[in-house]
């Protein structure tokens, strides 16, 4: 599996076996607590307990994220307010780079000019893309119905 240009970037690499099995052990311990204000506890190697507070919305982010480690994804975060280049929001969207660039003509999702460079909110590119999930889900269905009603 090649990764997209930026990942090689940012330093980003396909887990090991070795992180894979202990993401997935981990995100199991993680998810058997997950459902109010789970506490971790941490020994150091001087034995020394430390014991942070992690709220559901953490929880379930490291779950999702352990998740894909777990699947032995390459996983590279980014914040909601970074700018991302064409061909970052494009790999976001498993788009080609020409197909993402006519998105931007036809004012489909919003950008800014930085020179002679368009640059993408990544909060913006990740509305369109729930929108489109939305709306490809919703299509589906209504093929499924249409489809169980001629069976």
């Amino acid at each position: 599996m090649t990764l997209p240009a930026y990942a090689e970037e940012l330093g980003g690499r396909l887990p090991s076996e070795t992180e894979r099995a202990s993401a997935n052990q981990l995100r199991t311990i993680f998810a058997a607590y997950a459902a109010g204000d789970t506490k971790l506890r941490l020994v150091d190697d001087q034995k020394q307990t430390r014991e942070i507070a992690l709220g559901p919305a953490l929880s379930a982010l490291l779950i999702e994220l352990l998740r894909h480690i777990g699947k032995g994804d390459a996983v590279t975060l980014v914040p909601v307010h970074e700018m991302l280049t064409t061909q970052q929001a494009a790999d976001v969207l498993n788009v080609s780079r020409p197909f993402f660039i006519s998105l931007l003509d036809k004012a489909q999702i919003p950008y800014e000019t930085v020179g002679r460079h368009r640059r993408i909110k990544a909060e913006d590119l990740f509305a369109y893309k729930r929108a489109r999930d939305k709306k490809r889900s919703e299509a589906l269905s209504a093929l499924a119905e249409e489809d169980g009603e001629l069976l």
